[in-house]
């Protein structure tokens, strides 16, 4: 099964659409959103394309494709637009070698502070815009960087789950970092 990552939005229909235009060439099955959805946030500038109403249309569009988490820029107002459920400050997918990915937004939860994992479960996680893939001990550390808002001069990103290899992948195809799950 195939899983895209993409971490915050901020907004930007611009980013919205090109992340949707990647999720659809990747075949994945499930878009994954790992907050900052909607709102720029009051640390932000505001993302080329700032259209939160234009982003809640189109990822409604996916609503039933859609696994969300809230970020800290996100809030009940925001929930109100969108047809899928963003507000839990995590979520758990199981995966079929029985491995879980613990998804949250990176402000509560993130790779260093996280609840108890099993070896081999990955913290899946955005928040600070930078990717990551890494193995940390008993678990592994994925970020898929930010559509909208990146930083330290990398590009836009997304993350890939394809069997057991998690990518980092700017719009431009560039593997940012990668890993495989052992």
């Amino acid at each position: 099964m195939k899983l895209f990552f993409a971490s915050d939005i901020h907004g930007s229909f611009i980013a919205a659409q090109k992340a949707i235009a990647a999720f659809e060439q990747s075949g994945a099955k499930y878009l994954i959103l790992l907050g900052d959805i909607l709102n720029h946030g009051p640390r932000n500038a505001l993302p080329e394309g700032y259209d939160p109403i234009k982003v809640a249309e189109l990822l409604n569009q996916y609503a039933d494709r859609i696994t969300a988490v809230r970020g800290n820029c996100d809030s009940d107002v925001d929930q109100m637009l969108l047809d899928f459920p963003m507000m839990a400050d995590y979520n758990v997918v199981m995966l079929a070698d029985g491995r879980r990915l613990f998804l949250t937004h990176g402000h509560i939860y993130n790779a260093d502070k996280h609840p108890q994992l099993m070896t081999g479960d990955v913290i899946v996680s955005g928040h600070t815009h930078i990717p990551v893939a890494e193995h940390k001990g008993d678990y592994y550390a994925f970020n898929p960087g930010s559509v909208a808002i990146p930083r330290n001069g990398l590009p836009a990103s997304y993350g890939l789950l394809d069997g057991n290899a998690l990518a980092v992948i700017s719009f431009d195809g560039e593997v940012l970092a990668q890993m495989m799950l052992s």
